[in-house]
Formats: structure tokens, sequence, C-alpha cells
């Protein structure tokens, strides 16, 4: 079988709090982005399971890989059979858009429908949180409110239908684990859970993604295409999870030969 499993992006990402094991408290709102995809094939495996790859290169070891990782887990409870599984990759990686959390979202409910497990979506919600903080909301798959680790998921009424949406990815690729390194929490100025009661004309004085500040630090070319951004026509601009992926929202198509020198370009209407 093959399936297809979409990125995200984050719209406002505050960094509330600091647990005792290291891991942080955020709210921020995971939408959908389902013109950009990998794909995925799983077939029942005569032999031993294996994982391939094509398309953007997966630079880490089999073992970490996510989409090996949510087999195992069901495979330990269900005793699955041996499968094959082939990721084709065009969602980039390091841009803070959720690609490997997809992967493995979609790996749990392709393997539930494969096998017939009769998992839940509750059931599913569960697998992924033993994935990722992101992972879960890929199960959902709309526009949702995250909390806590990035787990705790709510309803939010958010629809962006009409608008253009355009996301860049230079060269560059941030480390998760040195960006939030580099995060001081704090409470948040406005709660996201109001954001449909915002005009979307007031979100770039209000909603803001913590990381942007110590990022474009690091990486100034960052802010360079939120600016270049704002500079043709963009409502919002921001940039995705912890990074390196910037994105716009505007009413009218932005011209992307204004990006040709960057690393990766992608547009579609919401």
């Amino acid at each position: 079988m093959i399936y297809y499993s979409n990125c995200k992006i984050n719209i406002g990402l505050n960094i509330v709090d600091r647990y005792e094991d290291g891991f942080h408290a955020l709210s921020t709102i995971f939408f959908p982005v389902k013109g950009l995809r990998d794909a995925i094939e799983i077939i029942i495996s005569d032999s031993e399971t294996e994982f391939s790859g094509s398309g953007i290169a997966v630079d880490c070891p089999i073992e970490n890989n996510l989409c090996m990782k949510a087999y195992n887990i069901l495979k330990l409870k269900f005793s699955l059979p041996n499968v094959k599984i082939h990721l084709h990759k065009s969602i980039p990686m390091g841009a803070g858009m959720g690609g490997g959390s997809a992967n493995a979202a979609i790996v749990l409910m392709g393997l539930n429908d494969m096998f017939s497990l009769c998992l839940s979506k509750t059931e599913l919600i569960e697998y992924s949180n033993m994935l990722g903080s992101d992972v879960a909301f890929f199960v959902e798959n709309r526009p949702m409110l995250g909390e806590g680790r990035g787990g705790v998921l709510s309803e939010i009424d958010l629809s962006l239908d009409g608008y253009w949406l355009t996301i860049v990815k230079p060269d560059c690729s941030v480390s998760t684990p040195k960006a939030y390194s580099m995060i001081v929490p704090c409470k948040a100025k406005f709660h996201l859970n109001e954001i449909s009661n915002l005009d979307i004309y007031k979100w770039k004085d209000i909603i803001v993604n913590d990381f942007e500040r110590p990022i474009f630090e690091l990486y100034p070319i960052l802010s360079e295409i939120k600016a270049l951004f704002y500079d043709n026509s963009a409502i919002y601009s921001a940039m995705s999870g912890s990074g390196s992926a910037i994105y716009a929202i505007s009413k009218e198509r932005i011209d992307l030969s204004l990006f040709k020198w960057y690393g990766f370009c992608h547009q579609e209407k919401l």
C-alpha cells in the first residue's frame, strides 16, 4: 500500500515553561500543509524487515528513523509480520515542518489499516506521543492548538481558505535541541486559543514564534526572507517550528522567482 504524509506550519510558537526533565512546555497552532507530501510504501516482506528511501536523503541511522520506530512499537504489541518500508522524501528536513513526525504518524495509521488492528484515534495518538511531541497532530491532521510538550491537542476554529501559502527554506538547517537551548521560557502575551477572534491583518504585530529572535541571530538570511515576504504583499510571515523554513500567508500569489537562489520553495492556495 502507498500512503502520503503531509507537513505542517506553526502559527505562533510560545515556549512558556521548562519541565524538570529538560523538556519544554509550549503553546502553538499546528496547521496542515496538504499540498507538500512524502510518499510511503508498506508491503509485507518474505524475508526481513527493510527500510529504503529516495528523494531527499534521510541522514540518520536506521534505528533512529521514525518510520521504523513506529513499526517497531506496533510490532511489539501486535506481533506484526516483517515488512518493507520505502520512503520517498519531498518535505525538507531541518525545516520545522514536521516531515519526520508526519511519516511516523502515517506508518502507524497505515499499519493499522493494513493489518486491521482496529486501533481508535485515541489509541493512535497514545502511540504517537511515544514517538515525538508533534506526531499526534498528524493523526488529527487539521488545525489544532498544541500545548504541553506539543501532544496535548484541542480543536481550534481557524480557516485560511482562499489565502496563498508560500514557503521558503534556505540551505541552512536548524538543530532543534540547539534551538531550545537558546530559549528562556516566558508567559505568552497572547493566548493562541483566541486567534479566531483576531483579524489576520493584526497577526503581524501580535502572534510570535519565540525561536525567531535567537535563530535569526544565527542565520540572518532567515530574517531577510521574512522581510522580503513583507515587501511583497505578505499579510503574515513567520518561521515554522524551530526553523529554518519561513512561510508567508497572502491574498495574492507571491512571485517565487524572488527566491530562486534559496534551497527550497513551495507554494499552494489553501
